[in-house]
Formats: structure tokens, C-alpha cells, sequence
């Protein structure tokens, strides 16, 4: 039950989270870092410029030619980067064409000034400063900038109208133009392709033109500033073409390359600020937008501050309504998150309870084990102890039957020589041969027959219990072992032992069986257990040996 409160928070607190979470495609991710970070790639500009400027200033006042080139590349630099300073160097262009009498070159100035009126939305004073340029004794590149940026003129003008009346007719003079700019440039030229595909796209040619623009940014040489360029014109295809995840995927390409090369005068951010807001991104459409509104402050784009005014408004509005939204939505998983914890508060203390009456439980559990246990391991020992007295009646049944089949085999040859000797005897004194009788009484030697019936014991022991001299000699030390001599299998001191492994203890039995006093065994028996290694209790219980 636990886990299922868990997994229900869980699922609300993602719930929450998807609300409130941004774009989380990688590319997103990196237009985000790149945005954060937009100001280390203008501080990288600025340094150029100013390193131009340093130049400008260090130059001769009279080299107008060296001044004409440091000041068109500060207008390069600026043309993109901010209107008002872009403005001011395109002027000084303007003198200088002037002074140097080179009627190409104030046309081409007029060309770049109608650039940056174009850039900035003052398309009156465009349109009067494009028609005031003469193109007679030009060159190519100045015509093919002339014609591309007419082209751009009223593609722009077109797309700022946004009406079905003037739009359509702005579209054919920016294709006418642009027609004629392709006459100009060098096919090869990054120009020629682009401003091709533009055409293209403009004439309704979006399925074809896709393949040139990727043909393009698969070139090496492209600065960040021309890959943006085609990114952003190919967005527009893939906008066409209905296309969403590939045109967002390209817009962001576009931004984050306008941010590094510190390209101000851009509408990436602002078609991403769109694009997001339609999808009800609020967030991502916020950062964009925002974006796009610094850059168009920055550059003096007056066209691009009205856009952005226009969608900004209603993305603040729509944000506000998400955060009231969200504080609702706040509130509510709030008294739901409150519900929840007093609910596993009242489980806990159930379960709490419960887990009091198991761990009781479970401790009679342990105490019934223990003396399960306890049991068993009594059972073990008396099992253990019933074994050893098995093994013990075992050896004594072996004992029984072995000294059974002897005396048997002994008393059979005993009461032959007996019967013999009765039959011998009761025919002497019939014959009345009392000399042979004595004779034959004197031949019986005691001493022999007990000596054989010992011998006899020896055998039968040790067929028994074959290891018994060594199992018994492993009670003492080496110097204190005792082995019998080579003629004997047992002598006195192993045979007084050997009698009471087989359970004949008591020492006068012992005295009467080996022909010895009662002190005799008790002096072996003693000498013998106190050279042992061992205790004298564990000297009896090793082989069976009662205590004396």
C-alpha cells in the first residue's frame, strides 16, 4: 500500500513537472547554453572592431584608399550587428567615394546604405536611395549586390504587408530581380546558390530546392553567418512543406549560429518564439522571444521590434495565466500531497503496530527455535551416545562370537585330551600299572598349558582388535611405548590391558588369569597409566577401560 501512495505522488509530481519543464530537445538545450553565453561572441566582435578602429585611427590622413578599406570592413562588421553604428561608417564610405572620385564606389555605398534601410525597416528610404543608384560602368559584383538586394527588398516588403492585394505583386519584382542578380554571380559562388534557392523557394519550388540548400551547408568554408542564412531560408521550406520537427530542428541550427556570430539583425528567435508558443511551450517560447527582442533593440530593426511587440504581449499573457494555472494546480496537489501524508501518517502508525505484534511473534518464533534447537542438539548427543553403545554391543557381539567359536574350539580339544586320558588312565589301574600312572600324572606340565592358553588369548585378541598395540602406545611418549618381544605377541603389561579392553576389570580376575598377585596387577596397572600422556579418565574412556 506504501509503495502505491509513493507511485501516486510520483505521477502527480510529474504531472506538475511537464507543466513547468522547458523544451527537452538536446538542440534546445544548446540554443539555451549558446544564448547564456551570446555575450562572450559579442565581446569577441567588439574586440575586432575595436582593433579596426585602432587602425582607422593610426592610419594617414591622406591614404583615403587605406581609410575607404578599414572603414568598409567596420561597415561589414556593424551592417548586421547594430543599425545606428552600421549607418554612421556606411556615410563616411559615402565622403570618401566622393574624394576619391570613383563613381563605382558611391553607388556600391549607396548599395551597402540601402542594405542596412532594408535591415532596419525603413523601406521608404530605401526604395528612394536604391533608385537613385546608376549601375552604368559598374561592375558585375556591384550589379549582382544591386539586383539580390532589390530582390530582398521587396521579398521583405512583401512578407511585411502580409496582404493578398500588393504581397503577390512584391513577390514577382523580388523573383525578376533576383533573376537578374544570378546573371552576375559566379555559379560557384556561395551568392549564386543561396540567392538560386531563394528564388526557387519564393516561385513555389520548395520540394526542389531543400536538396540545393543542404548541398550548400555541406560546404567547409561557410562562416556562421552564411550557415545561418541558408538555415533559416530552409526553415521556411520545411514550414511550407508542413514539415514542424524538421523546420524547428532548423530554426534552432539558424539561431544558434546567428548568436555566434553576433548576427543582431535575425528572425530565427523570433519564428522559434512562434513555433513554441503554438505548441504551448510557454517557457521556451519566452526565452526566444525575449531573445529576439534584445537583438532587434540592439540592431534598431524597427520591422522586427514591431513583430516581436506583436507576440510578446500575448506570450506574457498566456505565461501569467500558465503561472496562475500552475498556482491552482500548486495548490491543489498541495492539499492532495496534505492528504496523502496523513494517510501514510495513519499507515505508518498501523503498520507500525502490526510490525510490534510481528516482532512478538517472531520472538516466540526465535524461543521456539532456540529450544528446537536445544532439543535436537540433546537428540544429536543422545543419537551420538546411542551410536557408540551400537558400535560398543556391535564389538561385543563380535567379541561374544569370536570367543564363543574358541572356547568351543579349546573346551572340544580339551575334553578330548581329557577323555583320552581317562581311558588311558582307567586301563593302567585296571592293569594295575601305578608307576606309569604317576608317570603319566608328572607329564601333564601346568606351566605349558597356561602359557599355550595365553597364547591362544593373544591371538584371539589381536585378530580382534589388530591396532591395539599402536592405538595403545600413542598414549605415551616414544621412550615410554612398550612392544612385546619378537617370540611374543603380547607381554604381561599390554595383556593386563588387553583383558580389560575386552571388559575384565577387576584386578583379582586379571591376578587369577595371568598368574600374578593382586598387588602385582595393581603395581602394573598403576605404573603403566601414570607414564600416559593423557588424563587417567581419558586414558580409561579411549579404549574402553573402566576405572579401577
Amino acid at each position: 500500500m506504501v509503495k502505491r501512495f509513493l507511485f501516486f505522488l510520483l505521477i502527480l509530481g510529474k504531472a506538475f513537472l511537464v507543466e513547468c519543464a522547458p523544451a527537452n530537445d538536446s538542440l534546445f538545450m544548446k540554443l539555451r547554453k549558446t544564448i547564456a553565453t551570446s555575450a562572450d561572441y559579442d565581446a569577441g566582435k567588439i574586440d575586432g572592431i575595436s582593433a579596426l578602429k585602432s587602425s582607422l585611427q593610426s592610419s594617414s590622413k591622406n591614404d583615403l584608399q587605406m581609410q575607404y578599406q578599414i572603414i568598409r570592413s567596420l561597415y561589414q562588421e556593424y551592417k548586421t550587428f547594430n543599425y545606428d553604428s552600421a549607418f554612421l561608417y556606411v556615410r563616411k564610405l559615402q565622403d570618401l567615394s566622393y574624394k576619391l572620385q570613383r563613381p563605382s564606389l558611391v553607388e556600391d555605398s549607396k548599395i551597402k546604405l540601402s542594405f542596412i534601410l532594408v535591415s532596419a525597416g525603413l523601406f521608404k528610404n530605401a526604395f528612394d536611395t536604391l533608385h537613385s543608384v546608376s549601375l552604368y560602368g559598374v561592375s558585375d559584383s556591384i550589379k549582382a549586390d544591386y539586383y539580390s538586394l532589390m530582390g530582398r527588398y521587396y521579398y521583405d516588403l512583401s512578407d511585411y504587408n502580409n496582404d493578398k492585394y500588393f504581397a503577390p505583386a512584391y513577390y514577382k519584382l523580388g523573383n525578376l530581380y533576383m533573376d537578374s542578380s544570378l546573371l552576375y554571380y559566379q555559379p560557384s559562388s556561395f551568392e549564386y546558390n543561396y540567392y538560386k534557392g531563394l528564388k526557387d523557394l519564393k516561385t513555389g519550388g520548395g520540394n526542389k530546392t531543400v536538396p540545393e540548400f543542404l548541398n550548400i551547408l555541406n560546404r567547409s568554408n561557410l562562416s556562421f553567418h552564411q550557415r545561418a542564412l541558408v538555415e533559416s531560408t530552409l526553415s521556411g521550406i520545411y514550414k511550407e512543406m508542413n514539415e514542424t520537427d524538421k523546420e524547428t530542428e532548423t530554426f534552432l541550427l539558424a539561431a544558434i549560429d546567428d548568436i555566434k556570430s553576433s548576427t543582431k539583425e535575425t528572425t530565427a528567435t523570433l519564428y522559434l518564439s512562434q513555433i513554441y508558443f503554438a505548441q504551448g511551450n510557454l517557457k521556451a517560447a519566452f526565452l526566444c522571444v525575449e531573445k529576439a527582442i534584445q537583438d532587434a533593440v540592439y540592431y534598431g530593426a524597427r520591422q522586427r521590434q514591431v513583430q516581436v511587440s506583436s507576440i510578446l504581449p500575448i506570450i506574457e499573457v498566456a505565461q501569467v495565466n500558465s503561472v496562475e494555472a500552475q498556482k491552482k494546480l500548486l495548490i491543489l496537489y498541495s492539499s492532495i500531497a496534505t492528504l496523502l501524508l496523513i494517510g501514510l501518517v495513519v499507515l505508518f502508525i498501523i503498520i507500525n503496530k502490526k510490525n510490534k505484534k510481528l516482532k512478538i511473534a517472531q520472538q516466540a518464533i526465535t524461543e521456539a527455535n532456540e529450544k528446537e534447537l536445544e532439543i535436537n542438539q540433546k537428540l544429536s548427543i543422545a543419537n551420538s551416545k546411542l551410536s557408540e553403545v551400537n558400535s560398543k554391543l556391535s564389538e561385543a557381539n563380535q567379541i561374544k562370537e569370536e570367543y564363543i567359536i574358541h572356547f568351543f574350539n579349546v573346551n572340544t580339544d580339551f575334553f578330548s585330551r581329557i577323555e583320552r586320558f581317562k581311558t588311558i588312565t582307567e586301563k593302567k589301574l585296571h592293569d594295575r600299572k601305578y608307576d606309569e600312572i604317576k608317570y603319566l600324572l608328572n607329564s601333564i606340565n601346568l606351566k605349558e598349558e597356561k602359557a599355550e592358553m595365553l597364547k591362544n588369548f593373544d591371538k584371539v585378541f589381536l585378530n580382534l582388535f589388530p591396532d591395539f598395540i599402536n592405538d595403545f602406545n600413542s598414549l605415551f611418549n616414544v621412550s615410554e611405548r612398550i612392544y612385546p618381544d619378537k617370540d611374543e605377541l603380547l607381554n604381561t603389561d599390554l595383556r593386563i590391558f588387553a583383558l580389560m579392553k575386552m571388559g575384565i576389570t577387576n584386578n583379582e580376575k586379571i591376578a587369577q588369569i595371568l598368574g600374578y598377585s593382586v598387588n602385582t596387577i595393581y603395581a602394573y596397572k598403576t605404573k603403566i597409566k601414570k607414564k600416559s600422556i593423557v588424563s587417567t579418565a581419558a586414558f580409561d574412556e579411549l579404549y574402553h577401560i573402566n576405572t579401577i
